[in-house]
């Protein structure tokens, strides 16, 4: 199984309990920036009219766009259940895939997609279809993880990275946006955080299927742990 697999995206979406726990188990230490901030502040600086995000989860972001940048935006994503809750925070969502979007060349200032491109079967597809929906002169901002995102935390469970490799991940990422955008600029965000215990983290690992049978290798700690987040956000612009 792998990221890009429909059946885990399916079922790693098919309700919130899995964002929920990965999104609130750990704290982010030593004054780290949150990504989602630089998405915002790139917004801010494009100051689109109209906003499209992709694989919108339960609609935080989309939320937060809304009130921060004050323009208009259309969420997007496969599960059905991550729309109710986006809807249910006010945000315009609807049911679909990037790999087939039902909007019309040019329709959006902006497109995001935040964690949501290592999912996607079709990678090259997918980002051409972003592309086609951004006007002229518009922008595409990405976020993903890097090949070492929690290094420390799989080689306390002594977990073999090499089928977490992700097809969308901070190492690729401009080779692949270069295809489809005249200039691309890379934001690379690396931020120490911790899991308060060995439940937290037992609890960490158990939230996604490619993991979970990794749950009963985390060791009894006496003290926090610390890993390193490493995520890396991206801004493609058209041109004009």
């Amino acid at each position: 199984m792998r990221f890009d697999d429909p059946e885990y995206v399916r079922e790693q979406y098919a309700t919130e309990d899995g964002l929920a726990a990965r999104a609130s188990l750990y704290l982010y230490t030593g004054g780290g920036t949150d990504a989602r901030d630089v998405v915002v502040s790139e917004l801010r600086r494009i100051a689109p009219q109209r906003v499209l995000e992709v694989g919108c989860g339960w609609g935080e972001l989309a939320e937060r766009i809304e009130r921060e940048i004050g323009c208009g935006i259309v969420a997007l994503d496969l599960s059905p259940r991550m729309v109710e809750l986006a809807r249910e925070r006010g945000v315009d969502a609807q049911v679909g895939d990037v790999q087939e979007l039902p909007f019309e060349e040019g329709e959006f200032d902006a497109v995001v997609a935040a964690w949501m491109l290592y999912h996607v079967p079709d990678l090259e597809r997918g980002l051409a279809e972003i592309a086609r929906v951004v006007r002229p002169g518009g922008a595409f901002v990405a976020v993903t993880n890097g090949t070492r995102d929690f290094e420390e935390l799989w080689q306390l469970v002594g977990r073999d990275t090499s089928d977490r490799q992700l097809t969308f991940r901070a190492e690729n990422a401009e080779e692949h946006l270069r295809r489809y955008f005249s200039s691309v600029e890379r934001h690379d965000i690396v931020t120490p955080v911790t899991f308060k215990d060995s439940e937290t983290i037992r609890r960490y690992v158990g939230s996604s299927a490619l993991d979970r049978q990794h749950v009963h290798r985390v060791p009894e700690l006496d003290r926090p742990f610390i890993a390193t987040k490493i995520v890396a956000v991206f801004v493609g612009e058209k041109a004009p």
